[in-house]
This record gives structure tokens, sequence and C-alpha cells, in this order.
């Protein structure tokens, strides 16, 4: 009932509605939404932090720019639209695995660190999208350091990003045995 009254005031307030081109349920968006919350938290998002959100979606999600281009702005869209990171979370909860949770979080933590600048409320916003996708407070404090760490050192970010590769090989590889596993990202 309530999403009834909120889509008749958008429809009023709002009625010519650009069509989506990614569904309400697709994970990316979610996933996406969450990314753009994370790099708006803290005002205008920055061409570093633009221009990594994307790279990470081509990259993770196998998209080409025209579709990255496409994912975003139905994302930015929604997130306008959104009044928590519930609505998010629980599509990522019903639709991919821990492993492809993590990645989320370790995308998020990317994007926290892609303008030099951490800031108190991205941490939080991090902390408490973590906290609904399942992860551990262990686990997503591991990621923020291996993302800061990579970030200090050329080097220690060429070799994570070689393993991270062959994890998600790995990874993919278990998934495709497997018809009916979750989703698990790059």
């Amino acid at each position: 009932m309530l999403d009834k009254l909120r889509q008749f005031i958008s429809d009023v307030v709002s009625p010519v509605e650009e069509r989506r081109h990614f569904d309400d349920t697709d994970y990316r968006l979610a996933a996406t939404a969450l990314l753009i919350h994370v790099i708006s938290i803290d005002g205008t998002p920055s061409d570093a932090e633009k221009r990594k959100l994307h790279s990470l979606l081509e990259f993770r999600f196998q998209l080409d720019p025209g579709t990255a281009d496409r994912l975003i702005a139905d994302a930015t869209q929604v997130e306008g639209e959104a009044v928590d990171l519930y609505h998010f979370t629980s599509i990522i909860m019903r639709s991919v695995n821990e492993e492809g949770r993590l990645r989320i979080i370790e995308m998020m933590w990317e994007l926290v660190y892609a303008d030099g600048h951490v800031s108190e409320f991205e941490e939080n916003v991090v902390w408490r999208a973590a906290d609904l996708l399942g992860i551990s407070s262990r686990d997503r404090i591991n990621l923020k350091h291996q993302v800061a760490e990579s970030q200090s050192t050329p080097d220690a970010a060429s070799s994570d990003a070689a393993s991270s590769d062959a994890a998600s090989s790995d990874a993919a590889s278990s998934d495709a045995a497997k018809p009916d596993a979750a989703k698990s990202l790059q």
C-alpha cells in the first residue's frame, strides 16, 4: 500500500518518467545504487569517484561503457527515490552469494578511497550496508585494510587484482558447475 502511495505521488510530481533499462529486482541495479549512495553521501561525487564507479561496473558486471552508463542513470534515479538501504540490500541478499556480497563491500571501499579522502559518513554507509548484507565486522574491516593498502602501493594493487582475478575465475567455474547457485561477482 505504501508503495502504491509512493508511486502515485511520484506520478503526480513527475508524470513523465523515463523508462529504466534495469528491472527493480536486478541485483546490479541495487548494488550500483549502494555504490552511488556511498560516493554521494559526502557531497557531489568527484571525477575520480565517477571514473572509478564506471570502471568497477564495467569490470565486475562485465558491461560495455554504454550499458554501464544506463545502469548508473537508472541507479541514480532509484537511489534518489530510496528512503533507506534495506530495499537494495534485501534484493542483493536474495540474489547474490556471500562471496558476491563481499565483492560489493570491496567495491564500496574502493569508491570510498577513490578520491583519497575517507569521510566518517562514507565509513558509516559501508558499515550499515555490510551489516545488512550479512558481512561480519571482521570481513568488512579486512576488506577496508586490503583496499587501503592497494591504494597506497601500486604494486600491491596489481598483485591484488591478479589474485582477485584468479579467485574470480575459480568462483565462476565452481558456480558454473551449480546451475542454481546464487550469483557471485568477479
